[in-house]
């Protein structure tokens, strides 16, 4: 767990332009020492100007940025306590495993005895320890990436920068170096802040997640947190599936609203700041959180619907249904014996029932 009474790096009020395009506009935030902290978002939403200004390699248009309570700003890369893995892993094809991760030890000034044993002890941190003599050549994808791992590990950096490590391998490679990330930097710990646009990276691995949009911070907070509390529309919809209606607040009654989506059917959640009756504003309700029943009870919240398709996903099953003279629905149900009691054939007449507090009022 990261210790949250010491802060690793602070960003505070930090604007990033190039020209007159803005990539980066008012950040603050706070990562904790030995914290694996995530930047997640779309291409082009700042995440990766920010590793840059964290790393030296972008300066600072306003704002500044601390390591441990020591400003930074003026200090060139080579003079941080930080190292980077970059996405095309940047090894020396001519040098073995072991000389590259040797490489950066040695150009600190350690001599080759001391550095060959850090090295060593990376590599088997890695589980390459057996392909030191090999080339990268001679290594697969995920192999590689680990090296990279390894050679910026070794010179015990206080904090690491992951920009995008895990997008070239793929999706099998990619499941299994999101588990061997997170052991090792729990085993080191070393603070991680890793670049993603992959939400189910963010939300496997992350401690914290800052979400980005905009050159903005969205929403921070836990993976729990982003996921089932979102803050607003965006955050509702690039994390995870789900289901985003529009709708109009007709009641709001000792902290509830009355949400009308259409059709005459009207949900019930947690009402929020700046929401007021006759708000045309947006409610997000996972697909999860839905189930299907051959009967129901319209006034205790059932909503008659047609079951449009199902599309079979392997772990689960997503079904499509059309409320009567409503919107459409998007319903997830786990891919076991007890749920194919739950999936309806299309064509079929259904209803859609909603687990308590499953809606989620968003203000934008």
């Amino acid at each position: 767990m990261p210790n949250q009474q010491k802060i690793a790096v602070d960003v505070k009020g930090a604007v990033k332009r190039y020209g007159d395009f803005t990539a980066l506009e008012h950040v603050s935030l706070s990562i904790f020492d030995n914290e694996f902290f995530t930047l997640l978002g779309p291409s082009g939403c700042g995440k990766t100007s920010l590793l840059r200004m964290i790393a030296g390699f972008e300066d600072v248009t306003e704002g500044e940025i601390s390591l441990f309570g020591d400003q930074i700003a003026n200090l060139p890369p080579h003079k941080r306590p930080i190292n980077t893995v970059f996405q095309n892993y940047a090894l020396f094809p001519h040098m073995s495993i072991l000389q590259n991760v040797m490489f950066g030890l040695e150009m600190k000034g350690a001599n080759k005895a001391d550095a060959a044993k850090r090295a060593t002890e990376m590599l088997e941190l890695v589980q390459l320890d057996q392909f030191a003599q090999r080339k990268p050549a001679q290594l697969s994808g995920g192999q590689q990436q680990r090296v990279a791992l390894a050679r910026a590990l070794a010179p015990q950096p206080k904090v690491l920068l992951l920009d995008e490590p895990l997008s070239a391998l793929d999706l099998k490679l990619r499941q299994e170096m999101r588990f061997e990330l997170k052991e090792i930097q729990q085993k080191t710990g070393i603070t991680f802040i890793f670049v993603t646009h992959d939400q189910e990276e963010a939300l496997t691995m992350s401690d914290r997640i800052a979400v980005m949009s905009n050159g903005r911070v969205q929403q921070l907070g836990t993976p729990k947190e982003i996921y089932q509390a979102p803050k607003n529309r965006f955050v509702a919809d690039f994390i995870g599936e789900t289901n985003l209606l529009d709708i109009t607040v007709d009641e709001i009654n000792e902290g509830k609203a009355l949400c009308n989506i259409g059709g005459g059917y009207k949900i019930t959640c947690d009402a929020v700041e700046s929401v007021n009756v006759g708000s045309k504003v947006h409610i997000s309700i996972r697909p999860e959180r839905l189930s299907m029943s051959t009967s129901g009870d319209v006034d205790n919240g059932s909503l008659p619907c047609t079951v449009y398709e199902n599309i079979y996903v392997g772990t689960d099953v997503l079904s499509i249904v059309d409320l009567h003279n409503g919107p459409r629905l998007s319903i997830r149900t786990q891919n076991s014996d007890k749920g194919a009691a739950d999936v309806f054939d299309a064509g079929i007449q259904a209803f859609v029932n909603m687990e308590a507090g499953a809606a989620r009022l968003l203000v934008d």
